[in-house]
């Protein structure tokens, strides 16, 4: 029999960032409707599904579709880490505020997509569905659309931070300076005096560099200049941290 009941909530810490600050605490009472299902509530008090682990009743794991019942006690865990997404590659969408650690995985060659225009909320979750990425938001309402295929908050504002929490999450396989940060295309090897290569460069540049790569989607040509001690910083440190320890 459908009716007001009451249930007893609560989040893991990690959670609590997401639900009122006046059920931060511990465990509170939570008025439910006897028709919503427990994911439906979840999602109602704040928590994205994308970050919760298998829901628990009285101890034990139901389905989101699970209608509470009264006096059950519900618990919220975080989704363990590192995360496992079944079926396809692992590949990434990340929305336009994140455009600094799209180009970051891509340095990583994690192939991970973005569009610098603001698509809007359900053509980014069209987009996570089609192409089975995962979308990596900070946007929670984005991650709580049902057509959504995968996701994932990103924690911090940091780009630092933010890198270290999806390498850490996820997992990826690293492999460093073989896709285009400018676009997400692999690089291959390309010769200087190739006329793509040419047109690209400075004089000064084509006299002091002789290894070059090139993007194969958009052909943009990458060399080790002066911005690369501060991008191989990047790569050293995930690799040691997430890698092999070593980078290509």
């Amino acid at each position: 029999m459908n009716g007001p009941r009451t249930i007893h909530f609560g989040v893991a810490p990690e959670l609590r960032l997401f639900v009122p600050v006046e059920r931060r605490s511990g465990v509170t009472d939570v008025a439910v409707d006897g028709s919503s299902t427990l994911g439906h509530v979840v999602e109602s008090l704040g928590v994205p599904l994308t970050e919760a682990g298998p829901l628990l009743v009285d101890g034990r794991a139901v389905p989101v579709s699970h209608i509470p019942a009264d006096g059950e006690s519900v618990h919220v865990p975080w989704r363990s880490r590192p995360q496992s997404v079944p079926g396809a590659p692992l590949r990434f969408l990340l929305d336009v505020h994140l455009g600094t650690l799209a180009r970051r995985l891509r340095l990583l060659g994690v192939d991970a997509a973005y569009e610098s225009a603001d698509l809007g909320d359900p053509a980014l979750a069209r987009m996570s569905a089609e192409e089975r990425r995962v979308l990596l938001s900070r946007d929670r309402g984005l991650l709580r659309r049902r057509e959504l295929w995968a996701g994932a908050y990103v924690y911090s504002d940091r780009p630092d931070d933010q890198l270290r929490d999806v390498l850490q999450r996820f997992a990826p396989a690293l492999a460093p300076w073989t896709r285009c940060t400018a676009c997400n295309g692999l690089l291959g090897p390309a010769g200087k005096d190739e006329a793509a290569v040419r047109e690209q460069l400075r004089h000064g540049t084509r006299r002091t560099y002789d290894v070059f790569a090139r993007c194969t989607a958009c052909g943009r040509v990458y060399w080790r200049g002066a911005h690369h001690r501060h991008l191989a910083e990047i790569v050293d440190a995930a690799m040691a941290e997430f890698g092999d320890g070593t980078a290509a």
